[in-house]
């Protein structure tokens, strides 16, 4: 068994399954990456976090793939207990941010940072702080949900965790799936075990991509209900979504991507406020906003200098 690490001044063992899984395949790796959990620095409740904190910042990040550049100079900043909608086409550089702020593509110029680690210089640390669930989870078509679940904790060391995943069971009604391996799973019910094990080690920053994809009515509502618990609790989030009644709904901030280049950023309101109309009666939705944004901005702003409300 290697040796503890210590971290914030509690000890963390390395248990076998996180030996294992630094040694199988990508699939594993990916996983785990999907799952990363929480440290806390003292304290074993995950209700007490500071609201003012940066939990995830970018700073001029670049992204590029040999000669074409997916995010181009982008920056902003999203704090503890707020939820960002990101927004803008296919391709306009969505998927790569998240991916890249996990660590999962590495950053081409620029810097990301997830409670002030930087991407690049503490990979670990920032997987260990952040949570992401991709648009397509892939799973492992032989383990039940349990196993999952399980398999998820033993990986990050949490010694009893029957009642939290009893608990996420019952949130997203995949109880009476608990032995079922997750060949046997429907594409939402895969999707809901994704969530759940994100979810597991209450992560500090929980990055979602288009998460209500697959789920039914009932499974939309229970995800909303438990992104705007994790964002009570303190949890910074972000959302990539082309639903956006639902980034409406529960995102206290809206990011507009559009071919990587940030055009807009801030709060909802402030966003309606600017081009949502000067009467109340031209107020208009999300929706209707964004397309009217599409027409009415350059192609990015022309600062890339980040007034994060409340900084």
């Amino acid at each position: 068994m290697p040796a503890p690490n210590k971290r914030g001044g509690r000890t963390i063992q390395r248990s076998k399954y996180h030996c294992v899984s630094q040694k199988c395949n990508l699939g594993l790796v990916i996983f785990s990456l999907i799952t990363a959990p929480t440290v806390f620095d003292g304290g074993d409740s995950a209700t007490y976090r500071d609201t003012d904190i940066s939990m995830i910042r970018a700073e001029l990040f670049c992204k590029a793939y040999g000669g074409t550049t997916a995010v181009d100079d982008l920056s902003f900043s999203v704090n503890s207990g707020e939820v960002l909608g990101l927004v803008g086409r296919n391709g306009a550089g969505k998927t790569t941010t998240l991916k890249s702020i996990t660590g999962i593509i590495p950053v081409s110029s620029g810097k990301l940072c997830v409670d002030d680690f930087e991407v690049t210089a503490n990979p670990i640390e920032v997987k260990q702080r952040s949570a992401y669930v991709p648009d397509d989870p892939q799973l492992f078509n032989d383990l039940s949900v349990e196993q999952h679940l399980l398999f998820s904790a033993g990986v990050y060391g949490i010694s009893d965790p029957h009642q939290q995943i009893d608990q996420l069971l019952e949130t997203f009604e995949l109880t009476d799936k608990r032995h079922t391996a997750a060949s046997g799973l429907s594409r939402g019910m895969k999707q809901k075990l994704a969530i759940s094990c994100a979810l597991l080690q209450r992560p500090s920053a929980l990055l979602l991509d288009e998460p209500m994809t697959g789920l039914d009515p009932q499974g939309i509502r229970n995800l909303k209900k438990t992104i705007q618990e994790q964002a009570k609790s303190g949890t910074a989030i972000i959302i990539s979504s082309h639903l956006l009644a639902m980034v409406e709904d529960i995102c206290s901030h809206v990011m507009i991507l559009e071919t990587g280049k940030r055009k807009f950023f801030g709060p909802i309101g402030e966003l309606k406020k600017k081009f949502g109309g000067d009467k109340a009666s031209e107020v208009q939705t999300l929706e209707e906003i964004y397309f009217a944004t599409m027409d009415m901005m350059p192609s990015a702003e022309t600062t890339n200098d980040v007034a994060v409300p409340g900084n």
